[in-house]
């Protein structure tokens, strides 16, 4: 199942010209099973089957600049594509409820202005700190003008996607 819309499990850079066991994997499977692979980092499928059709990658550097370029070149309608199966981020069951109210409600205005789900990148957030930074950044965000959202929204689906990529060449494919 795709991440929440916020992450936090990988920082959102590279390590260096890193070659990884799970890099050399992802550039041998079949193009379905990269293809899928990646759909789970961003939910473009122009965007993952470019990335794929440029396979294979020298190393993670190169396959982070080829998905920056791929997400930099996403249609508006490409990114509804991908915005489209993101999750809502919530919060976890212990908080309090007053929490779980303020942040669907934040949520429900944003979706109601700009017509899709909330992504914000939350890498190198304590845990503790992303609620409240995810608040922040909904009431925040609600009062950019349209074109102005979709532009910043563009820019977190980049970096959502970035640490994912991450996160699939260093566990999942090792």
């Amino acid at each position: 199942m795709r991440p929440s819309a916020t992450r936090t499990a990988v920082p959102a850079q590279s390590s260096g010209s890193a070659h990884t066991p799970g890099l050399d994997r992802f550039n041998a499977v079949p193009p379905a099973e990269a293809e899928a692979a990646l759909l789970e980092c961003c939910g473009s499928h122009r965007w993952a089957q470019r990335l794929t059709a440029h396979r294979p990658y020298p190393d993670l550097d190169a396959l982070l600049a080829a998905a920056d370029e791929a997400g930099y070149d996403l249609s508006p309608a490409h990114l509804a594509e991908a915005l489209a199966v993101e999750v809502s981020p919530g919060l976890h069951d212990a908080a309090p409820h007053s929490a779980h109210l303020a942040l669907r409600a934040a949520h429900a205005a944003y979706e109601s202005r700009f017509g899709h789900v909330f992504v914000m990148c939350v890498d190198g957030l304590d845990p503790a700190e992303q609620p409240d930074q995810v608040l922040a950044g909904i009431r925040r965000r609600l009062g950019h003008e349209p074109d102005q959202e979709r532009v910043v929204t563009a820019d977190e689906m980049r970096r959502l996607a970035r640490g994912r990529i991450i996160e699939l060449v260093s566990d999942s494919w090792s």
